[in-house]
């Protein structure tokens, strides 16, 4: 395996939650680590908690301009780019019975499509660097939750797309991989209609019977995941499942 220290990372959505948490992680290994996001405080904050060890770009993965200003931007930072990581994405919850049309392509236009898009402005920069792309799927594909198709069907979408491109990418020495977290406290989960991020949190924490280990993660746990799969030079294609054993369909008396 090779090291992080060094390695130029740019993390879309990386202002809170899982992103955030991956940034903090690799930029304490010695990474040139930049994040982007919508809302420039809450990238500037996770900024200044690392002393300026994180660069950021205000920007929206869904804009054409805003991706190529993410991937100039990280290679500026880092002198090249060796890992996307692409975290950005939102929730959105519905019964069949009341989907908007307009709701699920928005969806998709952030969950995956914008995603694409950033492989495609990275490609050139990643094949230079033989780096790797790294997408985020969800427990919710191994395990059903009612009102919840919009948000797992995108997520089905991102894991089957890393097979499809790591079979695409592997002669240009580009890695593929996904991470598929089970439930953490994130503002993803506020944003699906949950009042606060208390309520969040507590809800997560209620769900711990569901879980093999009887408990919800942490992004701090998640973080490991991403490292493994930066740096594991032989790894492609591969799905790595962290969720504390949600996905199992067990339950905990």
């Amino acid at each position: 395996m090779s090291s992080m220290l060094g390695k130029s990372v740019l993390i879309t959505g990386g202002g809170s939650g899982i992103g955030r948490g991956v940034a903090r992680h690799f930029a304490m290994q010695g990474a040139r680590v930049t994040i982007s996001g919508r809302r420039e405080k809450k990238l500037a904050a996770t900024s200044n908690e690392m002393n300026g060890k994180i660069a950021y770009v205000v920007g929206d993965v869904t804009r054409e301009d805003d991706r190529k200003s993410m991937i100039q931007n990280s290679v500026k930072y880092g002198g090249r780019l060796d890992a996307l990581i692409s975290n950005a994405g939102n929730m959105y919850r519905s019964d069949v019975a009341d989907l908007d049309e307009d709701e699920l392509l928005s969806i998709f236009h952030s969950n995956v499509i914008a995603g694409m898009m950033l492989v495609k402005e990275a490609y050139d920069h990643l094949k230079r660097s033989q780096g790797c792309i790294i997408f985020v799927g969800s427990v919710h594909t191994q395990r059903a939750f009612p009102n919840a198709s919009p948000y797992a069907a995108t997520k089905g979408a991102l894991e089957t797309l890393t097979g499809v491109l790591a079979a695409e990418l592997g002669k240009d020495n580009i890695r593929v991989g996904c991470v598929r977290p089970g439930g953490v406290p994130t503002e993803i989960n506020v944003r699906a209609g949950l009042s606060s991020q208390e309520e969040s949190d507590q809800r997560l924490k209620s769900l711990g019977n569901l879980h093999a280990l009887g408990r919800s993660g942490t992004v701090e746990e998640v973080a490991g995941a991403f490292e493994y799969l930066v740096t594991a030079d032989w790894a492609t294609g591969s799905v790595l499942t962290i969720d504390g054993g949600l996905g199992l369909g067990v339950t905990h008396e």
